[in-house]
């Protein structure tokens, strides 16, 4: 009788505990959208992107404009004039796709204004998320939007040291 009233207290302690841990979840579109610096910086980003999409837009003309003066062309040339006026063409189009690639490509301009943008407004939403988190003794807040993302976690719940240590590696070579 004394094993099953343990075992009843054991379970009973095992579920509060598991239970204990506080979640909350915050919608960072809406919290942006009330943001009047992330509207402005949205607002520049695009005025820059346009620009940027203007001038390859440009470039690719440029490249359209000598293909079509070329093919017209193309009857009245000699075989030396043909691999001249190709050579041009297709360094025109390398330069415009080398441009595109430089201002949109996944290391471009835009990337990196877009990033030395944001990072403070993300800063300070992830400042005040912490802080309301802290207050409100919540152990993990999530974003609902987009993909599953966990923007604060207690630090007591971490147990990275404990897998590396099981993995039979060393905590502590590298800092977090």
């Amino acid at each position: 009788m004394k094993k099953v009233i343990l075992i009843i207290c054991f379970t009973l302690v095992t579920f509060t505990a598991a239970f204990a841990q506080r979640f909350g979840y915050v919608d960072s579109d809406y919290i942006l959208r009330h943001m009047p610096e992330y509207a402005s910086a949205q607002k520049q980003l695009s005025a820059q992107s346009d620009q940027w999409q203007k001038e390859v837009d440009a470039h690719f003309q440029e490249v359209d404009r000598l293909y079509k003066a070329y093919t017209a062309d193309l009857v009245l040339m000699t075989p030396d004039m043909k691999k001249r006026r190709e050579a041009e063409v297709v360094d025109k189009e390398k330069q415009a796709k080398d441009f595109q690639k430089q201002k949109f490509g996944p290391d471009g301009e835009l990337t990196t204004k877009s990033s030395a943008i944001m990072k403070p407004i993300q800063d300070r939403v992830a400042k005040a998320i912490q802080a309301v988190a802290e207050a409100d003794n919540l152990d993990f807040i999530f974003d609902k939007n987009g993909e599953v993302i966990m923007l604060f976690a207690n630090p007591r719940y971490d147990k990275s040291a404990e897998v590396i240590t099981k993995l039979g590696l060393k905590p502590g070579i590298f800092a977090k």
